[in-house]
């Protein structure tokens, strides 16, 4: 069902802020920065091995990422975990009695089909399935 993590997301005020930390002090390079309108946040993807980090800054006070930080503070966010069959994963899960908050996969960035389980149903964790469908990584 899983065949890797995908990423981690990690929630920031500010993606010029807190890239000299990964960049700079952790030497990972920058793979792409991008705007997502449908999430309102910004976000910078950088390699890290296997696993990429994804930094998640809020472009507008309503975004989820905005509502995070001034919750919980800046940190981690969730845990992409990488699928082939993203609908089919969602249904099983489903079956299995998770609480999923997308029903049915919706676009992400750098184009990737995404659905987020609840996190009430995975021990607080809130973990996203990602599927790139004829995208690399």
């Amino acid at each position: 069902m899983i065949k890797k993590v995908d990423h981690i997301g990690i929630a920031v005020k500010s993606l010029e802020n807190a890239l000299p930390f990964y960049t700079e002090v952790l030497s990972l390079p920058l793979l792409k920065i991008e705007v997502v309108e449908s999430q309102k946040v910004k976000v910078a993807f950088l390699q890290a091995g296997e696993t990429k980090l994804e930094l998640l800054e809020p472009v507008s006070e309503e975004s989820t990422i905005a509502k995070f930080i001034e919750k919980r503070g800046e940190g981690i966010h969730h845990v992409a975990l990488g699928v082939n069959s993203i609908e089919e994963r969602i249904m099983e899960l489903k079956e299995k009695g998770i609480r999923m908050i997308d029903e049915s996969p919706r676009l992400g960035a750098g184009g990737a089909h995404i659905a987020f389980m609840h996190p009430k149903s995975s021990s607080g964790v809130l973990y996203e399935l990602c599927e790139k469908k004829g995208l690399k990584g």
